[in-house]
């Protein structure tokens, strides 16, 4: 031991002279930098290729036509390169950006009375050129949970599809819209279908001579699937379907939405407050003292709703009361679209994303099954794009539109001039049985 405390001075300083201490030091810098490297790989998934999505149907001459007229559902689809593989940064810049550049289309606000006293409200786009079949297509919109026309994906979707030549009509989720009282005590719910079904009646009725092209986004993709199934008649006039980013079976998905798995309870959390938050704004209306509200829904329910932290909570205590079903199990049963899909009979494009974190994989295995026995199914699976992302770009900077934009429109004109095609080979057919 040193003698003095100059002697432990002196060797103090004799070791941080040695080149052994900085090459330790530099040892660890470098570790700490591989470390960091590593994790950023991993978290932003840069090591996973970029390749065509999956998909999945039956051999058919519709299936063989598309393939052929829609080039997108063959093509490369090429995310952002630093960050678009990760399926969590591409939902988290949809959910808190929506979209870059967004256009403002100017549409015209419609309101429709509901027989339950309900004021729905949709907007409607005329379309900006000529379509490329020369006929008058009207695309029938439903957003994902609590949206509205106004936000930013929906407002560069239908820029776009006017370009194209389509009439849009967007709905405005019940109570989702800021500047829209309620006018009765309820509010838009996972698989309710009157408001986009008086939407679509009132675009029949005023266009007698437009084709339909219905298109949901999220929990709009069940409630448009859910709508065609449930009535036949519901199907007239209509070209297509498409579905993107939809669950299927909210039954299947309350139990996947609970686990930390992709951090879903975290999404839970934040979706569950978004609604909360929607909900309280119309408080006077939902549970106010002097309106007629459902039987079931008591003050109770609303001190239950401040200490919500899940979508199921709020479901249980609050959006099922507004149909009258006596359990949770029994509002997610009878509002999914699961039970209506196989009676659907026009073509049918349901689009999900591998890594899209709210959707958990063993949902996929409903489109699955259905694209694989259905010949009006194709289902659509990009390995990447999250949950209504689908962002393209070359390194950093997103493009303004995106692919799900592109492809959805894409598909749509491949079906306008698939029945276009079709009808012009019966008329031809039917010439030639009359001059027989």
């Amino acid at each position: 031991m040193p003698s003095s405390l100059e002697d432990l001075k002196f060797n103090m300083s004799v070791m941080l002279e040695t080149p052994e201490l900085p090459a330790v030091f530099d040892g660890v810098k470098l570790a700490a930098v591989a470390a960091v490297l590593y994790v950023i790989v991993r978290c932003l998934n840069l090591k996973s290729p970029t390749a065509p999505p999956e998909l999945i149907y039956q051999d058919s001459a519709l299936s063989r036509f598309l393939l052929k007229s829609c080039p997108m559902l063959t093509k490369e689809y090429i995310p952002p390169l630093i960050w678009g593989k990760s399926g969590h940064i591409q939902t988290a810049l949809y959910g808190k950006m929506g979209r870059v550049r967004s256009p403002h289309p100017y549409g015209h606000r419609k309101y429709l009375t509901m027989p339950d006293g309900a004021t729905a409200t949709f907007d409607l786009f005329e379309p900006q050129s000529e379509h490329c079949i020369g006929e008058d297509v009207t695309m029938v919109i439903c957003p994902g949970i609590a949206n509205h026309s106004e936000k930013q994906y929906i407002r560069t979707f239908v820029d776009y599809a006017q370009k194209n030549g389509y009439r849009c009509a967007v709905l405005n989720h019940l109570g989702a819209l800021p500047n829209i009282e309620l006018t009765s005590p309820r509010m838009f719910t996972y698989g309710c279908t009157w408001e986009f079904g008086a939407m679509v009646n009132y675009i029949k009725k005023t266009y007698p001579q437009t084709q339909l092209v219905v298109v949901g986004f999220s929990l709009g993709g069940n409630i448009v699937c859910k709508y065609l199934g449930e009535n036949q008649a519901n199907q007239e006039r209509v070209l297509c379907c498409v579905s993107v980013c939809q669950g299927y079976s909210a039954l299947r998905a309350q139990e996947t939405f609970m686990q930390w798995d992709q951090c879903r309870r975290f999404y839970n959390f934040l979706m569950a407050d978004n609604m909360k938050k929607i909900i309280l704004s119309h408080r006077q209306v939902l549970f106010g003292d002097n309106v007629k509200k459902p039987q079931s829904l008591s003050d109770a329910d609303l001190s239950k709703l401040y200490t919500a932290t899940s979508l199921m909570q709020i479901d249980d205590n609050v959006m099922r009361k507004f149909h009258g079903y006596s359990s949770l199990k029994e509002y997610y049963e009878e509002e999914s679209c699961l039970h209506y899909l196989h009676r659907i009979y026009v073509p049918l494009l349901l689009v999900n994303a591998a890594d899209d974190p709210l959707v958990h994989e063993s949902l996929l295995s409903i489109p699955r099954a259905l694209s694989e026995k259905r010949e009006n199914v194709m289902l659509v699976l990009p390995l990447h794009g999250g949950h209504l992302g689908f962002f393209e770009g070359s390194v950093l900077f997103p493009e303004p539109l995106t692919w799900m934009d592109k492809l959805v429109v894409q598909y749509a004109n491949a079906i306008c001039q698939w029945e276009k095609t079709k009808s012009h080979c019966s008329d031809t057919e039917q010439a030639m049985s009359g001059q027989e």
